[in-house]
């Protein structure tokens, strides 16, 4: 793989190429999960390639690629969500009216993920980072340009938030 950079930085569009398709499902479920539609993270995969294609040479650790597309991927998405002004939710097609017999599971899952769209965006993409895309609390902080510590307390009180709300919503 860090052949591949190598080539890319040099100007390779073949190996730029084979390198973006190595990461490009991880970048569209980056996005998705930021965007909530597919239209809008394809989008997202694009403009990811686009700048990522355009600014390779400055990458300056190779076997950091992947933090630095998904890094790349987190700001596309986040700047077509201010373009947008959309409001973020997940699954809209599991809203609405929902009966008490519905698997325990489900509920479970829309309940968490309510609840994580509750935080505030930095909370949002550490939880995010770090639960469904398994980083390291270093990849976290490389990937969002944050302090090593700044990454583990951004965790801790956005869990301690979710702790809270769904003590609440429980009880």
């Amino acid at each position: 793989m860090l052949d591949l950079v190598k080539k890319a930085q040099k100007g390779n569009d073949k190996a730029f190429l084979a390198l973006f398709q190595e990461y490009e499902q991880d970048i569209y479920r980056m996005a998705f999960v930021y965007v909530k539609n597919q239209d809008d993270a394809l989008d997202v995969v694009q403009e990811t390639a686009y700048f990522s294609f355009k600014s390779i040479k400055s990458l300056k650790e190779p076997k950091y690629c992947k933090t630095w597309l998904i890094k790349i991927a987190i700001s596309c998405s986040l700047n077509l969500l201010r373009k947008h002004k959309k409001i973020v939710q997940f699954k809209p097609e599991l809203e609405g009216d929902i009966s008490g017999d519905v698997n325990e599971d489900i509920d479970l899952e829309m309940t968490v993920r309510d609840l994580i769209e509750q935080l505030n965006v930095d909370e949002k993409s550490v939880i995010i980072l770090r639960f469904y895309e398994e980083l390291t609390f270093k990849e976290i902080s490389e990937t969002l340009d944050i302090p090593l510590g700044t990454s583990k307390t951004v965790l801790y009180r956005a869990l301690d938030k979710l702790r809270k709300k769904m003590e609440r919503r429980w009880s």
